[in-house]
């Protein structure tokens, strides 16, 4: 029997193992693969649940070693943190090296597993290449990994030309749609019921969901920011589900922020370090709302014909279906967009949405491609295709 392929899958945090995960499942089902997932970052974080545990729970087995704590959030912590992540990676690959390793969406930490791996020339997989947000620095990552894979694993067409656009040639980009899709369209909800006893929420009565992460292009107007939002739902009557924030420099003002109103508010207003991608998917089938910056309004959202308000600048050039209000950092323009997200109206207009990223079977088409694509020169040597140029 041909020996498996292997397969090294780079989690760095909460928000790509979730996005992950149907593709990590039928990675461990085919008998040709082999699954090595690779842990790092914040899922070792303390603060942040760790979400390791979650990886622990759901029965998969991780590399050990690459670890990449932070002292703190501050930029020099984080650029320190970062390189003992290299390092850790790099061991990792000369101890025994993948046939394919895959990366995914634009998170910083996501760096270092590529850059240690260059050396060994070893063919690059990437999720979520080619989408767009102006307002952070995972803008920069994001298009820095596409321009070191060697395939490209895209969520719409109009992100598949925006690689292409950026030199890739045409048979490395794939429209698959996004994987996280198909945990919604695969997976039976959780009752209400359930999903609010799991939170702390009473079944009754209305909640929104609420995420907002460091927007690291603008750290100078953070406070105004949070103050701004914090303000807003001050004036929401219902119940509120607060969520950690990913862990970009700054997050521990908005998770110091997000405690101080939920002690002020402690009848409506629930705290949520981590709630995994199955509750997560089970509370947005029942909430009002979402409100915040959150990538998962824009991208998975859609799927549950749910409203979102988008505050600000950072899913900026973010493909959006027509249940995105997009807003500024005005708390009344907040509070405006958020009585129109909440009512009957608007949510009675969302029937029938289609989500542009996919039809939930794209891990499916992924894994087949790992397992079959010739781990050759063709893949490996790149090709730069220049734009036509007009007369």
């Amino acid at each position: 029997m041909p020996a498996k392929r292997s397969i090294a899958v780079v989690t760095v945090a909460r928000s790509d193992f979730g996005l992950y995960e149907p593709v990590l499942e039928k990675i461990k089902a085919d008998r040709a693969l082999e699954l090595r997932l690779m842990a790092s970052g914040a899922h070792f974080e303390e603060k942040f649940g760790p979400t390791i545990r979650e990886i622990e729970s759901k029965g998969y087995e991780y590399e050990r070693g690459l670890e990449m704590p932070a002292a703190s959030d501050v930029p020099a912590d984080i650029a320190k943190s970062l390189g003992a992540g290299v390092a850790a990676f790099a061991r990792a690959f000369a101890a025994r090296r993948p046939d394919i390793l895959m990366v995914l969406g634009d998170r910083l930490e996501m760096l270092c597993a590529p850059v240690a791996a260059l050396p060994f020339n070893i063919p690059f997989a990437h999720l979520y290449g080619g989408k767009v947000s102006e307002g952070a620095v995972d803008e920069l990552v994001r298009h820095a990994l596409t321009k070191m894979s060697h395939l490209h694993f895209v969520a719409s067409e109009r992100h598949a030309q925006r690689v292409r656009q950026m030199g890739e040639e045409p048979w490395r980009v794939l429209n698959y749609g996004s994987p996280s899709l198909d945990r919604i369209h695969s997976r039976p909800r959780a009752s209400r019921a359930e999903a609010c006893a799991r939170t702390g929420l009473e079944p009754s009565r209305p909640f929104v969901l609420v995420t907002f992460h460091p927007v690291t292009l603008e750290p100078e107007k953070r406070g105004a920011q949070i103050e701004s939002l914090l303000r807003a739902l001050s004036g929401y009557e219902q119940q509120i589900v607060l969520t950690y924030p990913n862990a970009d420099a700054g997050h521990t003002e908005i998770i110091s922020a997000f405690h101080r109103f939920a002690d002020a508010h402690r009848a409506r207003v629930h705290v949520l370090k981590n709630a995994g991608a199955d509750l997560w998917f089970d509370l947005m089938s029942c909430a009002a709302a979402m409100i915040g910056n959150s990538s998962s309004g824009i991208a998975e959202a859609p799927s549950f014909e749910l409203p979102v308000v988008n505050i600000g600048t950072r899913q900026a050039g973010f493909e959006r279906a027509a249940n995105v209000i997009d807003t500024g950092y005005d708390a009344d323009e907040i509070i405006a967009a958020i009585r129109r997200a909440t009512s009957a109206e608007f949510r009675a207009g969302l029937k029938g949405l289609k989500n542009p990223y996919g039809d939930g079977h794209a891990s499916e088409h992924i894994v087949e491609t790992l397992r079959t694509i010739a781990l050759d020169d063709r893949l490996l040597r790149k090709k730069f295709i220049d734009l036509p140029v007009h007369a």
